[in-house]
C-alpha cells in the first residue's frame, strides 16, 4: 500500500499557492512540491492529490491522507463541484486507474506526513514568489533557512562575475615580470578562484551545495588604470543558480592578488565585485552591464 500526504496552501486566497505531496512507498519516500502564482487553497489542495497519483504506477493500493474536507468529503461523500472543474476531471482520470482509500487527518495535529506536507506547500510559496517583497531565506516568522529547491527542475545555469584589483603601476609591473617574492601571481589566483568556487556552499551560510560543471577565471592586465580585472565564469546543471559560485570565484581570486602582493604595495583596492549575467532556471536570462 502507497501513502501519500497531501496540502495546499494559499496566501491571499486567491493569492500565491503551494502544494506538496509526500509519497511512502515500502520504506521510500519521494516529495514533490509546485507553485502557482495566483490560484486558490482548494485548488492548490487538489493539484497535491493529482500529482501524488499521477507519481504513482497504474492499478496500484493508495491511500491518501489529507486535511482538506473539501478534497476527501467530495469524493467520499459526494459534496457538489461548484468549481475546479478542471482539476476534479484531472483527479478522475488518475482515480479510475488506481485503488484508492481517502482518508481525512486533522491539520497541525503532528500527523509527520501531514506536517511535512503543509511546511513542504508553505516553503514553495515563500521561494518562489514572497521573495518580491520578503527575504526568501526567510520563513513566515522571520527565521533564517535554507529554501527548498526540491520542486524545481535541474536545468542548464551560468553565471558571470567580475571585479578589479587596483595597486601601484610598479606593483603591475612586478607581477607581469613574475617578480613577486610569493610567485606567479596571475597563475596562483587562478587557481584560488576555482577553489574557492567549489566551497561556496560551505563559505556562505545557506547556500545550496551544488555540482560545478566548469570554472573559469581570467586575469586582464590594466597598465593605464594600475588594475587587474577579473571575470569568473561558472557553469552547473542543478535546480538553483550559480552566481554566487562565480562571485566567490572573483572574491577569493582578488584576495590572492592582495595577499601575494601587500608587501609591496599597502594601498591595494579590490573594487566592484559583482555579477554581470545569468542565464538558466525559471528567471531566464538576466544582463547587469
Amino acid at each position: 500500500m502507497i501513502h501519500i500526504y497531501t496540502d495546499g496552501s494559499c496566501h491571499g486566497n486567491p493569492g500565491p499557492g503551494g502544494w506538496a505531496a509526500i509519497i511512502e512507498n515500502d520504506g521510500n519516500k519521494t516529495r514533490l512540491s509546485g507553485s502557482e502564482k495566483e490560484t486558490t487553497n482548494n485548488r492548490m489542495e487538489l493539484l497535491a492529490v493529482i500529482k501524488g497519483l499521477q507519481s504513482t504506477r497504474e492499478q496500484n493500493d493508495v491511500t491518501i491522507f489529507s486535511d482538506s474536507q473539501y478534497v476527501i468529503n467530495t469524493m467520499t461523500k459526494g459534496w457538489k463541484r461548484k468549481a475546479n472543474q478542471d482539476l476534479w476531471a484531472l483527479l478522475d482520470i488518475e482515480v479510475r486507474e488506481r485503488h484508492i482509500v481517502w482518508e481525512w487527518i486533522r491539520g497541525h495535529s503532528g500527523n509527520p506526513g501531514n506536517e511535512e506536507a503543509d511546511a513542504l506547500a508553505n516553503e514553495q510559496i515563500v521561494s518562489d514568489f514572497s521573495s518580491k517583497s520578503k527575504l526568501s531565506h526567510l520563513d513566515q516568522e522571520g527565521n533564517a533557512h535554507m529554501v527548498n529547491v526540491g520542486g524545481k527542475k535541474a536545468t542548464d545555469r551560468m553565471a558571470i562575475a567580475k571585479g578589479s584589483v587596483y595597486m601601484k603601476p610598479s606593483t603591475l609591473r612586478l607581477i607581469s615580470k613574475m617578480e613577486i617574492a610569493k610567485g606567479d601571481v596571475f597563475a596562483i589566483a587562478k587557481v584560488a578562484g576555482v577553489m574557492a568556487a567549489k566551497r561556496t556552499s560551505e563559505l556562505i551560510p545557506l547556500c545550496h551545495p551544488i555540482p560545478l560543471n566548469q570554472v573559469i577565471v581570467d586575469l586582464e592586465s590594466d597598465e593605464g588604470n594600475g588594475a587587474v580585472h577579473i571575470t569568473a565564469t561558472a557553469r552547473t546543471n542543478a535546480k538553483t543558480g550559480v552566481e554566487m559560485e562565480a562571485m566567490t570565484a572573483v572574491s577569493i581570486a582578488s584576495l590572492t592578488i592582495y595577499d601575494m602582493c601587500k608587501s609591496v604595495d599597502r594601498g591595494i583596492r579590490i573594487d566592484a565585485i559583482r555579477l554581470v549575467h545569468k542565464s538558466g532556471g525559471e528567471s531566464g536570462e538576466t544582463t547587469l552591464e
